[in-house]
């Protein structure tokens, strides 16, 4: 093989990988985000300190890279949270960190949680200020009708039950 496509190790400085992006919107974040994003920090730097105790090894340089640019990231979306506490919401209105329970036109019932992105999992009910249905519901009171505009068509739903946990 040719040597014109190897790349030796010339001892230099372990790369360096570009920073993820972060969000645009505001971080704002629930007190089980925020503690989820303390130790998300922790355990990263733990990792870190495991990587680089094993020392200048070649098959560690890209470990402690990654390792390296999500501890920036982590610690940039510390730097930005907006802790709220769902308790200090208004009640009766959906805002951020309301358990919102609402019905669809076929009478189904769902219950979701709006929540920092960190913590979102639309599989899970959890959901964001900033997404579509987060949009739809925030603002709302028991009774109103939300119009949720989803990739599979436009639904209605009835807000049923507003709770703050």
């Amino acid at each position: 093989m040719s040597r014109a496509f190897t790349k030796e190790d010339d001892g230099s400085a372990p790369e360096v990988l570009p920073d993820l992006p972060q969000s645009p919107h505001p971080n704002y974040v629930t007190p089980q985000g925020l503690a989820a994003l303390q130790q998300r920090l922790a355990a990263t730097r733990a990792e870190l300190a495991a990587l680089k105790a094993r020392g200048d090894d070649l098959a560690v340089r890209s470990p402690i890279a990654v390792a390296e640019r999500d501890l920036r990231f982590i610690e940039e979306r510390l730097r930005r949270a907006i802790p709220v506490d769902p308790a200090a919401q208004p009640p009766g209105i959906v805002a951020f960190g309301a358990e919102v329970t609402v019905e669809d036109e076929a009478g189904a019932s769902r219950v979701f949680r709006i929540v920092g992105e960190d913590e979102a999992d639309p599989a899970e009910g959890l959901i964001t200020a900033f997404s579509p249905l987060g949009r739809a519901l925030i603002g709302l009171q028991v009774g109103d009708l939300a119009v949720w505009e989803r990739p599979a068509g436009r639904i209605e739903l009835e807000i049923t039950a507003i709770r703050f946990v």
